[in-house]
């Protein structure tokens, strides 16, 4: 017999999602057979898997060794898999972090880092995560084969600032809450060239070609090609001037809807394409102003501002205004 119990990270789940990710490579029917069977039991009963687990409640699998091992990977007795981790939190080295409490991180990732890796040999700040909580002690090899933590909002690669991590599940759980009913705010600074007298919100429709990883802004609906138009998506985005130096607007952008190039795409449709940007911007400008440092689009995720929480978790963060400084590279255009 082999059991498990239950840590804080996968407590609060289905006993059969915990049990999908712990048998990684078991089909989804074998796993519900073995719960028919009593093959395997929750603190000491029969299961269906619909129950929600609780810290420290206790999985008891009357299987073979080799059954278990065969099903559950290199998880539960190869620690080689960390090396990604350690790997990438070495190579990324000390990320500025602006937060951190028991369940939540938040980073501050620098322009030309991935958040989440695109292929198998990238580093990401995912990876890092992981690594930097390995170091910390806060999980251990084992715990990664029924939680990973993770980032919860992405930025592109050339977007610096605040990045939002899940330590925990719950910490995980109540970001992705946030972030999908809209309560958490973000707000971006970006530079534009020219002067620009601006505080609106504008909507509109985006489409992305994903092939290309290019997306298209259009103003109304009716403007959207009718092909096109069922995989077109709402968006709104807030936007203000804060200040003008030699030629070069500071704006603050509010994101109501998170989509693929939503900021830099909008402001070029307005025809204020933000400065640096290779994709959507101006090739002239951004000439321009490349021997004063700038390699990539002048995008920074500035602040957050959470929601008010009366859960004793996340009471810590309830109202919190947190802020990350602005990279050098816009003080320059700034002085």
């Amino acid at each position: 017999m082999i059991t498990t119990k239950i840590s804080a990270n996968e407590a609060g789940q289905r006993f059969d999602k915990y049990l999908k990710k712990l048998l990684k490579d078991a089909p989804d029917s074998w796993i519900y057979k073995m719960l028919r069977k009593k093959n395997i039991v929750l603190n000491g009963k029969k299961a269906d898997g619909k129950e929600k687990l609780c810290l420290d409640d206790e999985a008891a699998f009357f299987l073979a060794d080799e059954t278990f091992k065969k099903f559950s990977g290199k998880f539960i007795t190869d620690n080689t898999d960390t090396a990604q981790y350690v790997c990438a939190f070495q190579e990324l080295g000390s990320l500025h972090i602006i937060y951190e409490d028991e369940n939540i991180l938040i980073v501050d990732k620098p322009a030309g880092i991935l958040s989440q890796k695109s292929k198998p040999d990238d580093i990401s700040v995912n990876e890092w995560l992981t690594g930097y909580l390995l170091s910390q002690h806060c999980i251990t090899a084992d715990t990664l084969a029924t939680f990973k933590p993770s980032i919860c909002n992405r930025l592109d690669r050339n977007t610096s600032g605040m990045v939002a991590c899940g330590k925990t599940l719950a910490g995980s759980q109540y970001l992705s809450r946030i972030i999908k009913d809209k309560s958490l705010e973000k707000y971006y600074y970006c530079l534009v060239s020219g002067k620009l007298t601006m505080k609106e919100c504008v909507t509109g429709y985006l489409y992305k070609d994903s092939i290309q990883n290019r997306v298209t802004i259009y103003q109304k609906e009716a403007m959207i090609p009718g092909r096109l138009r069922k995989d077109a998506a709402y968006i709104d985005t807030a936007f203000q001037s804060i200040r003008t130096v030699n030629d070069v607007t500071l704006l603050e952008v509010q994101l109501f809807t998170g989509k693929t190039h939503q900021i830099r795409a909008h402001l070029a449709a307005l025809g204020h394409p933000i400065i640096g940007d290779t994709k959507y911007g101006d090739f002239k400008v951004n000439q321009f102003y490349a021997p004063q440092g700038v390699r990539s689009q002048l995008l920074h995720a500035h602040k957050l501002i959470f929601p008010k929480s009366d859960d004793e978790r996340f009471v810590q963060l309830s109202g919190q205004v947190l802020e990350c400084p602005l990279p050098a590279v816009f003080d320059v255009l700034l002085r």
